[in-house]
């Protein structure tokens, strides 16, 4: 195999309930004690993250494309807009031409007034399939099936952005954001591309995106608590939150070349698929520390848990195992954003080696102190359903 290529993170772009953009989560996440923002009536008996209010119109400038975006759309095409504006990448042609993009994107928002009106008229008439097919050809766009489609949100950046090199989507809740990332890094390793943009957003203020955790019996219900405690307690234990995060990768010849401020350096992408169901969730999860090649010493993780009874308690049981480690369960102050999930702990890694300070403990109970400079941090996500990822990042030389 040829060298590889350094991976470099260069541009980071985020939002979520707690505000936008990587300096605005710093300062936030800092703050010891930092109270959640919450939203326990509009969904009850479940809670949720709401966004916070977002001029679209600094990222996304005509009108015309914001209306045609359901807001999962506007929210993804929002943070990639602020990683490109923070690598100094955005409206760079020559730079925007050559870059490529993978993100990490579900179906899409489903049209509920439709999904409504269908079964409303399916109760009086018995030729269901000719009800569909009026359906489908009168209420709905002729490039969109019920729901939408993943690569929607690829497309809309491009068209944005002028983000127009290769593309590609994953689908497929953290495993989407983890596969992403994985495949990003490896095509840079490669020497295929030099620069990539990739990430993912999530609305969850939708109760179709609800729905889909609670048919499976997921959702945590009753009052709210941080992610590392809701073993036991009534539902699931998955509180959601909408948010998007956008990374820029490079090779670090590239970027130094551009003279770019590099945030850290991507090391090992990691992921795995357990056989949940033949109690082997526990023995990857370590078999994954091990391929992540943790370096000496303390460690911060920055844990993308969800609160998902099993996937929650064998993360928390195997990184408890490493006395090293000192986890910060992000979801307790976000909520779990699914495609977006793992980026955005890849993101929250990375200002931290950047600043050289660690989060303070998000709940303190159960989060054991750092004191250090984390020259390293891990990241995680291990899946609330199924798939696993982690990646080390590091400081920038």
């Amino acid at each position: 195999m040829s060298s590889p290529h350094h991976v470099v993170i260069t541009g980071i772009g985020l939002v979520s309930s707690l505000g936008e953009g990587p300096d605005a989560h710093w300062r936030k996440l800092v703050q010891p004690g930092l109270e959640p923002v919450l939203e326990p009536a509009r969904f009850s008996p479940y809670t949720v993250h709401p966004l916070p209010e977002i001029d679209w119109n600094l990222q996304i400038a005509k009108r015309g494309d914001q209306r045609q975006m359901e807001t999962w759309q506007r929210l993804g095409t929002y943070a990639a807009g602020m990683a490109l504006d923070d690598a100094g990448i955005k409206g760079n042609d020559e730079l925007c031409t050559t870059m490529d993009m993978v993100v990490a994107a579900g179906g899409g928002e489903r049209d509920e007034a439709v999904d409504a009106d269908i079964l409303a008229a399916s109760e009086s008439r018995n030729d269901r399939d000719v009800l569909l097919n009026e359906k489908l050809t009168t209420e709905l766009r002729p490039t969109l099936f019920l729901a939408q489609l993943s690569n929607l949100l690829a497309g809309n950046i491009s068209i944005v952005h002028k983000v127009t090199g290769s593309s590609r989507t994953f689908m497929g809740e953290e495993g989407a954001g983890v596969a992403a990332v994985e495949t990003a890094a490896a095509r840079i390793r490669s020497g295929q591309s030099t620069h990539i943009l990739v990430g993912g957003a999530f609305q969850t203020e939708h109760s179709d995106m609800l729905l889909g955790y609670e048919l499976a019996g997921y959702l945590h219900r009753g009052p709210w608590k941080p992610v590392w405690q809701r073993q036991g307690a009534e539902g699931g234990g998955v509180v959601t939150g909408s948010g998007g995060a956008f990374l820029v990768l490079e090779q670090r010849e590239h970027a130094i070349s551009r003279g770019r401020k590099i945030y850290a350096e991507l090391g090992p992408v990691v992921s795995g698929r357990a056989r949940r169901r033949q109690g082997e969730l526990d023995a990857e999860i370590a078999a994954l520390l091990r391929q992540a090649a943790l370096p000496n010493g303390e460690l911060l993780t920055i844990s993308g848990a969800s609160g998902a009874h099993a996937a929650t308690a064998a993360e928390k049981s195997v990184l408890d195992a490493h006395p090293a480690i000192a986890a910060r369960g992000f979801s307790t102050l976000t909520g779990h954003m699914k495609e977006a999930q793992f980026p955005f702990a890849v993101a929250l890694a990375a200002l931290a080696v950047e600043r050289k300070a660690a989060y303070p403990a998000f709940d303190a109970a159960n989060e054991k102190p750092f004191d250090g400079i984390p020259a390293t941090v891990l990241a995680t996500a291990i899946g609330y359903h199924q798939f696993e990822g982690m990646a080390l990042v590091n400081a920038a030389d």
